[in-house]
């Protein structure tokens, strides 16, 4: 009978530090430790809000993403709450110190996800962004095109080609002046050709921002590998591209003015791809 006694008073007692642990744990780690619903990037994330604004990226995507970055990790943050700390760094273009008052977490913290998280972002990229693996694949790329211009003539369109600023901090030094594009901020230029659902299928970035398209393309691998299109297919570009038949096959809109009947059908069904 003393024996039994002893035992629950164990057990009640291991039950009271339990306890003890847990609440103390909840109320003695960092805000910044835990996952904090106060917050409200991160409230509206859970509860299933719209993360566009937050992220610029719908849930869907955000789903995929999280789940191609999943990985254990062995200090406090869970994969989820540091790639949703790095979208809102990208998205927003804030600072460390705005990051981190918005998530409550310390700057230091922020520096290090951003750059782990970007590593391995990078490391992953091959993984999305990639020319379509199979003749099947291809085809369905090029049905997609066709289907969009409404005409035929674009069954062999695999890709389309533009180029976008990303706004950068301007290098010190002589060479600053070269970052300022035409529309006078400082970036570098992203080219990039996507398929028929706008996924990237190639990237190449790091040039100046006062390069021309047609320059960056001549010194892109693609143009200079040729390593796509396959033969008999070619890609879209605008006006700002030339228009090639090698070493890349690169279709643009007829230069105004317009003559002819022809090229106004044609410059019309590939005007409804930029729509």
């Amino acid at each position: 009978m003393l024996l039994m006694e002893e035992g629950e008073k164990r057990l009640r007692l291991r039950r009271r530090r339990l306890v003890y642990l847990r609440t103390g744990d909840r109320e003695t780690r960092p805000l910044y430790c835990r996952i904090n619903l106060s917050v409200p990037v991160l409230d509206r994330f859970f509860s299933n809000g719209d993360t566009r604004q937050d992220f610029r990226l719908s849930r869907e995507s955000l789903a995929v993403l999280l789940n191609l970055l999943h990985q254990d990790r062995r200090h406090g943050w869970s994969a989820t709450i540091e790639t949703l700390v790095f979208l809102f760094w990208l998205a927003s273009g804030a600072s460390y110190r705005v990051v981190s008052r918005v998530f409550g977490m310390p700057r230091s913290t922020v520096h290090r996800i951003v750059h782990q998280v970007t590593g391995e972002v990078v490391a992953i990229c091959h993984k999305v962004i990639h020319f379509p693996k199979t003749a099947e694949d291809l085809a369905a790329v090029t049905r997609g095109f066709a289907g969009l211009a409404r005409h035929r003539a674009f069954l062999k369109a695999a890709g389309a080609i533009d180029g976008c600023h990303v706004r950068i901090k301007p290098p010190s030094g002589p060479d600053g002046h070269c970052y300022l594009n035409r529309k006078l901020f400082s970036s570098i230029i992203l080219q990039a050709v996507c398929d028929h659902q706008g996924r990237f299928v190639d990237v190449y970035v790091g040039w100046p921002g006062s390069m021309h398209d047609s320059r960056v393309l001549r010194h892109s691998p693609l143009y200079r590998q040729v390593v796509y299109p396959p033969p008999g297919h070619f890609i879209l570009a605008d006006g700002g591209y030339p228009c090639l038949q090698h070493p890349l096959p690169l279709i643009t809109p007829y230069k105004r003015p317009l003559q002819g009947v022809g090229p106004q059908r044609f410059n019309g069904h590939q005007g409804t791809l930029n729509h």
